[in-house]
């Protein structure tokens, strides 16, 4: 597939906010639904765009494929990265696009930021324990389980956690 990664550009905002909310809501990974107060931080991708980096997966027709917040060591979206390591959250791809490489080409892409970042000794990420399609791609790339720092944002939500050490 002919896809580039780039940072988004704010026409694009609403249409990422959709794929986002689309693929948490269609994977049953908002335990309440489309009342799920989560769904409205999936949604902010300007309040992201304006604090840290969002980047897309664009087609070579230029259609938007889904998206993914990469926060650099300190970040403020950072939720389980220590002050040397980098972040990524929210990763999403639209159903007509999975299967076909942009989930992994936007984890490589925060992959390569995190490594070209001066003292950034290592990548991580939290991720639901229904997200195995994700997993695969994480443990394809060289991501570990490092269950010590799993952690609950809720009281009935366990978050995964991996590291790629750089």
């Amino acid at each position: 597939m002919d896809l580039s990664i780039r940072r988004i550009r704010p026409a694009q905002y609403e249409a990422l906010a959709g794929i986002t909310a689309e693929a948490y809501l269609r994977d049953g990974l908002l335990d309440l639904g489309a009342d799920d107060p989560y769904l409205e931080k999936l949604r902010a991708v300007g309040q992201r765009a304006a604090e840290t980096e969002v980047l897309v997966a664009v087609d070579g027709d230029g259609r938007l494929l889904g998206g993914v917040t990469y926060v650099a060591s300190g970040g403020p979206w950072a939720d389980v990265a220590a002050a040397d390591e980098a972040e990524f959250r929210m990763l999403a791809v639209s159903p007509e696009a999975r299967g076909r490489g942009a989930g992994e080409a936007l984890v490589r892409a925060c992959v390569d930021r995190a490594s070209a970042a001066g003292g950034c000794s290592g990548i991580v990420l939290s991720t639901q324990p229904a997200m195995r399609g994700a997993h695969r791609i994480y443990e394809r790339l060289g991501f570990v389980r490092t269950p010590e720092r799993d952690w609950n944002p809720l009281p009935a939500l366990r978050l995964l956690t991996y590291r790629l050490a750089l």
